[in-house]
């Protein structure tokens, strides 16, 4: 094996220049590739990122303006919800498991001398796992169903609201003063917004009570088992609207009536996109490594000819055609792989060093107030990708060196040996 390594390494010293340039075709093909499926893997991730900051199979529900009459009833209705809405949705919905309602109002919060206005959520407990909040043991916990049977006044803080009203002080059992009635301080997120702004959190009850006295609301969202393709979300959606029409009288065809925004549905939409993009990522890599190995093999056909009179010498002298054949594969192999790992090095330093400066900025993000909205993420290859590519390269090295290999195999030792 090392006789062969050394008359490979020897043939193709004698052009260096040549199998430099062949060689380099075959890195530019294996970079490019790595690149390009580190490009298409770090905008998965960075969507991914964004889709799995909430719950993906939620559903949200918004009451609008009827645009259509419907059974008597004149158009140009406002539409809104109350609690009958959420039990109906429990009953009637079988695919429904967790759900809230949300109220929204904007009060001022204030903690001794500061103060600041600010969104004020009346939420159920299952908000916490729908939109994946984050609190930490030590920082409390979130609304609980008791919260809710009471209509206790107690909130939970986003912790820059924390942070702004108590400054280096702790917020736990302190009490702060929502509009003109105060309430207990139970938890705090530490979850940002993916677009800025900062929240509070207080139970639906509490809220319906204190604020919204008329007891009507213009959001419920629920999480929904059971739903994987995109025509099984779409009879969901209509099931869903003609459910809703006949609760709330409007015609469910009447898109005004009542806004669906079902995530699953962009989910599944968004993954078949990557899709495409993965397959069309792959073929552009791998017609770029096809040119390559087209090079590599026309280097071998060139060396074949002019080492046509060596070959005949070898088949007078008792050369087997096998022997000859793995020798001119081999030294293909040999051009495909060493160069081709070069592209593979490179590629993975780039996506790896491009990683490392979005990991920092990242980082940074963190610490600052700025929302957390992510499109681009670890746009890194894994140890697959890794494999896949050094059997591509030894595949490709068979192929750009079987031809000539045949072709050598084919020389006759006399018309060889008559060749200058």
């Amino acid at each position: 094996m090392t006789d062969q390594l050394q008359e490979i390494l020897s043939t193709l010293k004698k052009n260096k220049m040549r199998t430099t340039l062949t060689g380099l075709s075959v890195s530019w093909g294996i970079f490019i590739l790595i690149v390009l499926l580190g490009a298409g893997n770090g905008l998965r991730n960075g969507v991914m990122q964004n889709f799995s900051s909430r719950a993906v199979n939620r559903v949200n529900l918004w009451p609008g303006t009827t645009s259509m009459p419907h059974k008597g009833l004149k158009s140009e209705r406002n539409l809104y919800f109350t609690e009958d809405e959420l039990d109906f949705i429990r009953k009637e919905v079988e695919e429904s498991r967790l759900i809230t309602p949300r109220f929204n109002t904007s009060q001022t919060i204030s903690y001794g001398n500061e103060y600041g206005s600010y969104q004020v959520r009346g939420v159920m407990p299952n908000y916490f796992d729908i939109e994946k909040l984050t609190i930490a043991p030590e920082e409390g916990r979130f609304i609980n169903q008791l919260d809710i049977n009471q209509s206790n006044k107690v909130i939970v803080l986003d912790k820059k609201v924390a942070d702004l009203l108590f400054k280096e002080e702790s917020s736990l059992g302190k009490y702060v003063k929502v509009g003109q009635l105060m309430f207990k301080v139970v938890g705090v997120n530490s979850k940002k917004e993916q677009w800025g702004g900062s929240n509070t959190y207080i139970p639906f009850s509490t809220a319906q009570t204190i604020f919204n006295p008329n007891r009507k609301f213009y959001q419920i969202t629920f999480t929904v088992d059971g739903l994987v393709t995109e025509e099984e979300n779409d009879r969901f959606n209509e099931s869903l609207r003609a459910l809703m029409g006949h609760r709330l009288n409007f015609n469910p065809e009447d898109q005004q009536a009542l806004w669906v925004y079902n995530a699953q549905t962009e989910y599944v939409e968004t993954m078949k996109i990557f899709g495409g993009i993965t397959f069309l990522v792959t073929i552009i890599g791998i017609l770029t490594l096809i040119a390559g190995i087209v090079g590599v093999s026309n280097i071998m056909l060139v060396s074949v000819k002019e080492r046509t009179r060596e070959i005949g010498i070898r088949k007078a002298i008792g050369a087997t055609p096998s022997s000859i054949l793995k020798t001119i594969i081999l030294e293909s192999i040999f051009i495909t792989t060493v160069f081709g790992y070069i592209g593979l090095i490179l590629g993975i330093g780039l996506t790896e060093t491009v990683n490392f400066f979005m990991e920092q900025a990242a980082n940074a993000q963190a610490v600052s107030d700025e929302p957390q909205m992510s499109i681009f993420s670890n746009p890194t290859v894994n140890v697959g990708y890794a494999l896949f590519a050094t059997l591509v390269l030894i595949i490709s090295g068979v192929i750009a060196g079987y031809l000539p290999a045949r072709k050598a195999v084919k020389v006759k030792p006399i018309e060889a040996m008559r060749q200058e």
